[in-house]
C-alpha cells in the first residue's frame, strides 16, 4: 500500500515544473498578539483573481506554497478587525518575506455606545465545523454533555447517545486524544466535565485515513483550554446553578512556561443533584392464554453527584527541534440515587387489577486515570516530522442495586410475596496504546504521511446479584454472570496531499487488522472474532473563483460494539422493564459520501449520503411473554441515511450577528427478521439552530439560541418533535480580567422526550423530562502575564478505545 502511494507521490511530484516560491507573513493585532484562524486571501493584481487562501496558525503565521512569478497583493477577513487589503508586490527568484501585518479592531461608537465584536459562536473550515465556546454566555456553567446539544447536526437522545448528523456512532476526541469508553462512560465523563474546560468543538463529518476508522458519523473533537500566556497565569472559575436542585462547580487552570518547559494543570469540582421523570404507558398482545394487559407506568428519579476531574502535564523543549511530554489525566465521580415507580396493571387504563410499586436505591463510584508519553521530532527544515506516542488507562467501577417489588391487589393486599433483589457489580478495563506518526513534505504542494498504531483492551466485569427468600439472602443464578472481554486492533496507514494551482487531493488508506474474545464465564459462552478490513478516504476541493469552491469526498469506517452493548447482564428499573446487553454484536460498516459548496467563505452547504451495514441500533423490544419491555442493542440489515446541511451567517446590525444551521435528512432501516418480524422504518427530519448574538454594549454581550428537532424515526423507535431555547448575557470586569455570566438554559421548559413504538405488533407511548430548565450563575477571574506561545496539544493514542467504555 505505502509502496503504491509513494510510486503516486513521483507521478504527482513530476507534474511540478518551473520556479515556484514561497510567500509567508505573520498577522498581529494593534497590540501585536497573533490572531488565529484569519482568513488571507492571495490575488492576482492584473485581474484581481483568487489564486490561494489560507488560514493563520495559533500564532498568527500563514504561508503560500508552490507560488508563480508575478504580481500580488494580500487580503485578510476575520470577524471583530476591518478587512485588510495590502499593496502589491512581486514574487520573484526567493522565498518571499512579507512585512508584519497589522489588523485594526472594527470597533464601533454608536450613540456612545462603544461596540466590539467578537469571535462568531460557529466558523466552517476546509474540513470541519468549528464552535467557539469560549466566549459563549450561553454555555457558562453548562456541562460538556450539555454544550455538545447545542452544537450543530448533533442531538443528544434521553439514554445521552450522541449523533451528529441523524447518525448516531460518533467518536469523542479530547484534545485530539481518542477515549476509548463506552457511551455511557463518554457520556458520564462530558457530564461531568465543565464548558469552563473548553476552548472550541470541532464537528468532522468524514475524517482521512490518519484517524481511527471508528465512527460511523464522523468525529467529534473537543478542545480543551489551554493557556497561550507566558511565565505563570491561570484562571479561576465557580458557578452555581438552580432548576428543581441546587448545584455548584469551581476550578482552577495554571500554567507555566519558558524557553526550556511547559508546565500546565487543571482540577475541576462539581457537586448537586438532577431529577428525572419517566412515564410509560403499553398494552401486552393477547395470547392464547391471557387477554390484552394495560400497564401505565409512573416514574421519578433523583441523583445527587458529586465528580472530580483532573489533568496535569509539561513539554519539555530538549531543543529546536525535539520535543518530549508526559500527560496524567482523571476523574473520579460517585453518586446515589432512589427511583420510585408505580405500575398500575388491568384489562384497560381505566380498569385496575393491580399495581406494582418498585423502589431502587442505587449507588455508583467511577475512577479512570490516563497517562501519555509523548515525543515529536522535526527532522529538517523542509518540515519533515516524527511523533511517538504510549498510553495506558485503568477504569475502575462499581455499582450496587437494592430493588424493592410489591404487587398488589386494588384493596392493598399483596398478590404475592415482596420481592428483594439487590447486585453489586464491580468492573475494570485496562487500556494499553502505542503509535507512530511520520510526516515527509515531498516538495512545496506534496506531502506524506504513515504510521502506525496498536491497542490493547481487557475488560472484566462480574455480576453479583442476590434475591431475598427464606429470611435470608440467596445468590441469583439466573442474573449472576462475569464477562470478560478482550480486544487487540493493529493499525497502519498512509496520506497522500498534492495541491495543483486550484485543486487540492487527498488520498488515504487505512489497514486494520481486529481480534476479540468476549467470555460469559458462569455459562462458559465464548464469542471469538478475528479480521483484517481496510478504508479508504478520497478528498478533492476546488476553487471556482473568488467567491466560490467546492469539494468531495469519499470514506469508509467501522463501528465495534461499544463495552457495555456487549455486556449480556440485565439491569432493571423494575419487574416490567429492563435493559441488557448482547454479546453477539457485530462491528458495523458505512460508507460516506460527501460533495460541499462554498460561497463567499461565509454560507456552506453539505451533501452526503452513506449506507451502513451491520447497523448497531438501539430497540425497544416486548419479551418472549409480552408482559415486558428490554432495551438492548441489534445489528440491523442495512442503514441509509442522505442528508443536507445548511450554514447561513447573517449579520442583522452591527451589534447583532446570527447564525442559522438547517439539517434535512432522511434515515431508513431495514433488517429481513428482527424477534421473527420484518422491520423496514424510515422518515425524512430536520433540525434547525438559530444563534443570536447582541453586543449592547463595550464588555457586555447577550446571546439567544432556539433550537427545533422535527419528528424522527430511528429502528424502532418514532420520536416526537422538540423544540428549545437558551439565553445567556456575560459581562467584563475588573479591567476585563474577570466576567461575570448569567444563562439560563431551556427558557420556557420545553425540552423533553416524547416516543412510541415503530416496531409491528408492539404498541407504547414513552414521557422522559429531564431536568432541563437551570439558572446559572458563573464568575471567571484569569491572572499573570500574557506573552507566550500556546502549549502543545497532544492526540494519544488510547482516545478510540476509552469511547467505548461503560459508566
Amino acid at each position: 500500500m505505502i509502496i503504491t502511494l509513494l510510486m503516486s507521490v513521483s507521478l504527482f511530484a513530476d507534474t511540478n515544473s518551473g520556479k515556484q516560491i514561497d510567500i509567508n507573513g505573520i498577522v498581529l493585532d494593534e497590540q501585536r498578539k497573533p490572531i488565529d484562524y484569519a482568513t488571507v486571501g492571495l490575488f492576482k493584481v492584473s485581474d484581481s483573481s483568487l489564486v490561494k487562501t489560507a488560514m493563520t496558525t495559533p500564532e498568527g503565521k500563514f504561508n503560500f506554497s508552490n507560488v508563480a512569478s508575478g504580481s500580488y497583493y494580500i487580503k485578510i477577513n476575520m470577524m471583530g478587525y476591518q478587512i485588510y487589503k495590502g499593496k502589491s508586490f512581486l514574487v520573484g527568484e526567493a522565498v518571499l518575506t512579507l512585512p508584519d501585518i497589522l489588523l485594526k479592531s472594527d470597533s464601533k461608537t454608536l450613540n456612545t455606545v462603544s461596540v466590539t465584536t467578537v469571535k462568531p459562536l460557529l466558523e466552517r473550515k476546509a474540513d470541519k465545523m468549528v464552535m467557539n465556546v469560549e466566549n459563549s454566555s450561553v454555555a457558562v456553567g453548562s456541562s460538556a454533555l450539555e454544550v455538545l446539544q447545542r452544537a450543530p447536526g448533533v442531538t443528544v437522545d434521553q439514554n445521552d447517545r450522541i449523533s451528529m448528523q441523524g447518525k448516531q456512532g460518533v467518536l469523542i476526541m479530547l484534545d485530539g486524544k481518542q477515549t476509548y469508553m463506552s457511551q455511557a462512560d463518554v457520556a458520564n465523563l462530558l457530564r461531568n466535565m465543565q464548558s469552563s474546560e473548553i476552548e472550541t468543538i470541532e464537528l468532522i463529518t468524514n475524517p482521512s485515513s490518519k484517524y481511527d476508522a471508528s465512527g460511523n458519523s464522523g468525529i467529534i473533537n473537543i478542545k480543551t483550554k489551554r493557556s497561550k500566556n507566558g511565565g505563570a497565569n491561570g484562571s479561576f472559575v465557580a458557578g452555581t446553578a438552580y432548576g428543581k436542585n441546587l448545584r455548584g462547580n469551581t476550578g482552577l487552570n495554571l500554567n507555566y512556561r519558558n524557553k526550556g518547559v511547559n508546565v500546565f494543570g487543571s482540577y475541576n469540582f462539581n457537586k448537586g443533584a438532577r431529577s428525572n421523570v419517566i412515564d410509560i404507558d403499553r398494552i401486552a398482545n393477547a395470547t392464547a392464554t391471557d387477554p390484552e394487559t394495560y400497564f401505565s407506568q409512573k416514574g421519578d428519579d433523583e441523583r445527587e453527584f458529586e465528580n472530580s476531574n483532573f489533568k496535569v502535564g509539561a513539554d519539555f523543549f530538549l531543543n529546536k527541534n525535539n520535543t518530549i511530554g508526559v500527560l496524567a489525566t482523571g476523574y473520579l465521580n460517585s453518586g446515589i440515587e432512589k427511583a420510585n415507580t408505580l405500575t398500575k396493571i388491568g384489562k384497560s387504563f381505566a380498569q385496575l387489577d393491580s399495581a406494582l410499586s418498585t423502589v431502587n436505591d442505587q449507588g455508583s463510584n467511577y475512577r479512570n486515570f490516563a497517562y501519555n508519553l509523548n515525543y515529536k521530532s522535526v527532522l529538517d527544515t523542509t518540515g519533515q516530522e516524527l511523533s511517538a506516542d504510549v498510553d495506558y488507562s485503568r477504569y475502575n467501577g462499581k455499582e450496587r442495586s437494592d430493588l424493592v417489588n410489591e404487587l398488589r391487589f386494588p384493596d392493598g393486599s399483596l398478590v404475592k410475596p415482596i420481592g428483594r433483589l439487590r447486585n453489586i457489580s464491580p468492573s475494570t478495563i485496562d487500556i494499553k496504546a502505542v503509535k507512530v506518526d511520520y510526516t515527509l513534505p515531498i516538495n512545496k504542494t506534496t506531502k506524506f504521511e504513515a504510521g502506525v498504531k496498536s491497542s490493547w483492551v481487557e475488560t472484566d466485569n462480574d455480576l453479583r446479584a442476590e434475591e431475598y427468600r427464606v429470611n435470608t439472602w440467596q445468590n441469583d443464578t439466573r442474573r449472576s454472570n462475569r464477562f470478560v472481554y478482550d480486544e487487540n486492533v493493529n493499525a497502519v496507514y498512509s496520506n497522500f496531499n498534492k495541491q495543483f494551482k486550484n485543486t487540492n487531493v487527498q488520498l488515504g488508506l487505512r489497514m486494520e487488522q481486529t481480534t476479540s474474545k468476549g467470555n460469559l464465564i458462569t455459562t462458559n459462552d465464548v464469542v471469538e472474532r478475528s479480521y483484517w478490513d481496510f478504508f479508504p478516504t478520497v478528498y478533492v476541493q476546488q476553487t471556482l473563483s473568488k467567491n466560490h469552491q467546492v469539494g468531495a469526498s469519499y470514506g469508509r469506517r467501522i463501528d465495534r460494539p461499544s463495552y457495555d452493548a456487549l455486556n449480556p447482564f440485565i439491569y432493571y428499573l423494575d419487574e416490567f422493564t429492563y435493559n441488557k446487553g448482547n454479546p453477539f454484536l457485530k462491528p458495523q460498516y458505512t460508507d460516506n459520501y460527501e460533495v460541499n459548496y462554498t460561497l463567499m467563505q461565509r454560507y456552506f452547504l453539505n451533501l452526503s449520503y452513506s449506507v451502513t451495514s451491520d447497523a448497531i441500533t438501539q430497540v425497544i423490544l416486548p419479551r418472549e411473554d409480552g408482559k415486558a419491555l428490554f432495551q438492548t442493542n441489534e445489528n440491523l440489515q442495512t442503514q441509509t441515511v442522505l442528508s443536507a446541511n445548511l450554514t447561513v451567517p447573517v449579520k442583522v446590525k452591527k451589534w447583532w450577528t446570527m447564525s442559522n444551521n438547517l439539517n434535512v435528512f432522511h434515515m431508513a432501516f431495514e433488517t429481513p427478521a428482527l424477534q421473527g418480524q420484518a422491520l423496514k422504518t424510515g422518515q425524512t427530519s430536520y433540525q434547525f439552530r438559530m444563534q443570536n448574538n447582541f453586543i449592547i454594549m463595550d464588555g457586555l454581550t447577550a446571546e439567544i439560541n432556539a433550537n427545533y428537532e422535527s419528528p424522527l424515526v430511528y429502528g424502532t423507535l418514532d420520536l416526537e418533535e422538540k423544540a428549545f431555547v437558551d439565553f445567556g448575557i456575560s459581562k467584563s470586569i475588573l479591567k476585563k480580567k474577570g466576567s461575570l455570566k448569567f444563562a439560563v438554559s431551556d427558557v420556557f421548559d420545553t425540552n423533553r422526550t416524547r416516543l412510541k413504538s415503530a416496531y409491528p405488533g408492539l404498541s407504547y407511548n414513552l414521557y422522559q423530562k429531564n431536568e432541563t430548565q437551570l439558572f446559572r450563575l458563573n464568575f471567571t477571574y484569569r491572572f499573570g502575564k500574557n506573552e507566550i506561545k500556546p502549549a502543545r496539544r497532544r492526540s494519544t493514542g488510547t482516545e478510540a478505545e476509552q469511547g467505548r467504555m461503560k459508566n
